[in-house]
């Protein structure tokens, strides 16, 4: 927007941190997600009764990343 002369940047800034949750988010999540998985299936692979347990701790880092995406809804329509 401009008023008077003076660009107002708000909206823009918003959208990049928006922007930047989600991703460093997902970032974050992925790179978690690498090393348990790799746990994961080399525990399945000794025992099967392990499946459930690895199932779960597979999932588990990716609700940081839907924290990640409420953050930024709430950025986007909040501010």
């Amino acid at each position: 927007m401009i008023e008077n002369g003076i660009v107002d940047i708000t909206p823009g800034l918003v959208a990049i941190g928006a922007g930047l949750a989600v991703g460093l988010a997902g970032i974050g999540s992925g790179m978690a997600e690498k090393d348990i998985g790799a746990a994961a299936v080399g525990a399945i692979t000794e025992d099967m009764s392990l499946f459930g347990k690895a199932l779960m701790f597979t999932v588990l880092p990716e609700t940081i990343v839907i924290f990640g995406l409420v953050i930024s809804i709430l950025c986007i329509f909040v501010m």
